[in-house]
């Protein structure tokens, strides 16, 4: 078993900053996807980016490039996400998630099989 917690969320002007993390604890994950999606009320959970553990390369929705960085660092078992230039669009619920394989493809919630409980984000106008 794989435990995920996210911290890090809370309301920001429209312009602004959040940092997002995500500790994993548990059973290594070394062969891992790591993923962060998010929701908003009434629409479908959403991928915004994932990393692969081992290599750290990078992978990110349309709507998170430039905006958005995904790291890792293995020594803390922690993913992060550093989300800049923040849009009231960007207002969701985000969540962390895990995956053993891409088997869905690592734009799929379908192929996570770990999930954190969720952290809110809120952008003002």
């Amino acid at each position: 078993q794989v435990q995920l917690v996210e911290s890090g969320g809370g309301l920001v002007q429209g312009g602004g900053s959040l940092r997002l993390s995500c500790a994993a604890s548990g059973r290594t994950f070394s062969s891992y996807f790591m993923g962060w999606f998010r929701q908003a009320p009434g629409k479908e959970r959403e991928f915004v980016t994932a990393i692969t553990w081992s290599s750290g390369g990078t992978f990110y929705a349309d709507s998170a490039k430039g905006r958005f960085t995904m790291s890792r660092d293995k020594a803390k078992n922690t993913v992060y996400l550093q989300m800049n230039s923040l849009k009231p669009e960007d207002t969701a619920v985000y969540y962390c998630a895990a995956a053993k394989s891409s088997r869905w493809g690592i734009r799929s919630p379908m192929s996570y099989d770990y999930w954190g409980q969720g952290t809110q984000v809120t952008v003002s106008s």
